[in-house]
């Protein structure tokens, strides 16, 4: 799907885009999103996904992915970081909607992913024409709600006009294409871009992927055997 609508992304590639004095900054932190059912970054195989939450190949490549993590942590950690792509109208507000549930409790952030994945087809861009930006942000931020708790709805809401939320999906845009993404899912294992970018991978591809790697690590820690 991703390489077929390559030129599209070039097209749509200066709607992303930060002016020239914010683009050469660089973030106080690392981007993305540390998922808490994995173990710590240090000595572990990083895995790091890039994912637009309304992308159906990015919501099938989840479950496959989620199960790999939690099956080995605390040997796997993951990171995911948010990559709109811009043939999807809602899917930079989808990113920014992911950075609001982490800024206002980052034990939501998963949730949330986990709840666009459920109900992206409510905003693709067909159901979605007709409606505003304002009114998929107040859908959003009821999504956001069903997570956190209805008393954030207000915060929720606030949190599309924070500008340092937008900067941060920004970021999280600009630093997958510093990596050369150019759509969803892609993966990284220790720095290293994984095969099929752009197709989700199945729960064997990773098993294949994973177990080498935890075996050529047994040596140097011990408590490796519980996990192989």
């Amino acid at each position: 799907m991703a390489k077929a609508l390559f030129p599209i992304f070039l097209l749509f590639l200066s709607f992303y885009q930060l002016d020239r004095s914010k683009a050469s900054s660089i973030p106080s932190k690392f981007d993305g999103f540390a998922y808490s059912g994995s173990g710590p970054w240090k000595d572990s195989i990083l895995i790091e996904a890039f994912f637009d939450p309304l992308c159906p190949d990015s919501r099938d490549a989840w479950p496959p992915l989620k199960k790999v993590v939690e099956q080995f942590s605390p040997r796997v950690s993951l990171i995911v970081h948010p990559f709109p792509l811009p043939f999807h109208n809602n899917a930079f507000l989808a990113c920014r909607a992911l950075h609001i549930a982490n800024k206002l409790n980052s034990s939501s952030t998963y949730d949330l992913l986990e709840l666009f994945f459920k109900y992206q087809e409510r905003y693709y861009n067909g159901p979605t024409a007709s409606a505003s930006r304002l009114v998929i942000q107040k859908d959003m931020s009821k999504l956001g709600a069903l997570v956190l708790g209805n008393s954030f709805l207000n915060d929720f809401e606030s949190g599309f006009e924070d500008s340092s939320i937008e900067l941060a999906a920004r970021i999280s845009y600009r630093y997958g294409s510093s990596r050369g993404v150019y759509g969803a899912p892609f993966f990284f294992v220790n720095g290293f871009l994984q095969p099929d970018a752009g197709s989700p991978l199945s729960y064997s591809q990773w098993i294949n992927i994973i177990e080498p790697l935890l075996e050529n690590n047994a040596g140097r820690n011990p408590t490796l055997s519980f996990y192989l």
